[in-house]
């Protein structure tokens, strides 16, 4: 069972299996958020899911960077992610044709930042993730 179906700007469906969400800056005692601290963040987040979901590959979908109209500090202009950090575990059919669509799946690890705290799901997910090129990007495996 799935938490949520995708449709790809392909037209491929895709099954969301697992989702974890974080606060982009839960944690920030000090300082703000800018370059630094935006790029540490989005490594982290890919290395943290490359060890956690070792057996598909992981795609980051760049973040979408904001630069409101405040004042910086020592490490440069302000620079706002997405409040909401997302990891999720993506299924489909098998990408290779040859295969028995009853034995084989395809899995990607997806990393990618949105401003709700909400599921995405259908043709209503963020188009970001929607333009996800899957038959490029995931890896098939037997069941």
């Amino acid at each position: 069972m799935s938490l949520s179906r995708i449709v790809l700007s392909s037209r491929r469906t895709v099954e969301l299996a697992e989702l974890r969400m974080s606060s982009t800056y839960g944690g920030l005692l000090e300082g703000y958020p800018c370059k630094l601290i935006n790029d540490r963040k989005v490594r982290g987040l890919r290395r943290e899911a490359e060890q956690t979901f070792s057996f598909a590959p992981v795609h980051l979908v760049t973040p979408l960077r904001e630069y409101p109209e405040r004042t910086g500090g020592a490490f440069g202009p302000v620079e706002v992610l997405p409040s909401v950090a997302c990891t999720g575990v993506f299924r489909s059919t098998a990408v290779a044709p040859e295969l028995d669509p009853v034995l084989h799946r395809s899995a990607l690890i997806v990393v990618w930042f949105q401003h709700v705290p909400d599921v995405p799901s259908g043709e209503d997910a963020d188009p970001a993730l929607r333009g996800i090129r899957w038959e490029e990007l995931a890896q098939d495996f037997e069941l």
